[in-house]
């Protein structure tokens, strides 16, 4: 959203906010989501169906209107056309330069505070992982030493560190955070996922592999001293569904999953991700 704001931004495009600035039972979305919309695009959203498709519209002839602001309360229910039960009130508005620049602020905050993802390795999965992840509210930062193996087209947003330092990715990055390991080297792998065990306060560590990887990872953790604890805190097989597709593309999609349940909601991973029922 936020390389968005900065394009119609340069390009001169009006822009109108749609937020959701009160939400009670079950909503597609929560308090304090916001969506942006010009005369041509959108960006973000406020959970889709006629709810959203509605207020756009609405913030269209907002803008052509040169209006400034539109308060609506609308229940998801009867004729509505959505079946979820709650009700929401939605805030139109159109900001101006001082109020644009305060949007940004807030992406850039919501950014800087987003949970870090290591993501080790430009291979075939690396490269399918760091396309799928990108989207998620996460800060990914991506390490390999091999440049070309990045390919063309980098996810925006990614931070790529194209020099293979590993060492100050690991050493910096903020408790809680999170790495996926799967260079072209198991040599690597191995000092890359000690290094993170040894921190003892990361959320996530997960290694690419078998099985008989991992028990080899292990007797060589427990060689050089690590605690069983930590060992046992490595994920390995990443992505273990029980799917049995080795295409780069489908291991992404599963260790995605992987990530959503197991870090970005730990506490949420034996139910639904979401929580409570709120699907429109």
């Amino acid at each position: 959203m936020r390389a968005d704001l900065v394009r119609w931004r340069l390009s001169g495009q009006p822009v109108a906010r749609i937020s959701v600035s009160d939400a009670r039972g079950s909503t597609p979305r929560e308090a304090g989501t916001f969506m942006l919309v010009t005369p041509t695009e959108q960006s973000g959203t406020i959970g889709g169906g006629d709810l959203e498709w509605n207020a756009i519209h609405q913030a269209r002839r907002l803008l052509d209107a040169g209006g400034k602001r539109l308060v609506q309360r609308i229940s998801l229910g009867g004729n509505s056309g959505q079946c979820c039960g709650g009700e929401v009130r939605l805030t139109l508005d159109v900001p101006d330069c001082a109020g644009l620049d305060g949007i940004m602020a807030q992406l850039e905050h919501l950014r800087r505070t987003q949970p870090l993802l290591l993501l080790f390795g430009a291979g075939h999965v690396g490269r399918a992982l760091a396309h799928v992840l990108a989207p998620l509210p996460l800060r990914l930062a991506w390490c390999d030493s091999r440049p070309h193996e990045f390919g063309l087209s980098i996810p925006a947003g990614v931070e790529v560190h194209d020099d293979g330092a590993w060492e100050p990715l690991v050493a910096h990055a903020p408790p809680g955070s999170g790495a996926l390991v799967l260079t072209q080297s198991h040599a690597l792998d191995s000092l890359i996922v000690a290094s993170l065990l040894e921190r003892g306060d990361f959320r996530y560590v997960g290694l690419i592999g078998s099985h008989t990887k991992r028990r080899r990872f292990e007797a060589g953790f427990r060689q050089i001293g690590l605690p069983e604890d930590r060992i046992a805190a490595m994920v390995c097989p990443i992505g273990d569904h029980g799917v049995r597709d080795k295409r780069p593309a489908v291991i992404a999609a599963l260790v995605a999953a992987e990530i959503v349940t197991r870090f970005l909601h730990p506490m949420q991973a034996g139910g639904h991700a979401n929580g409570d029922d709120t699907s429109p």
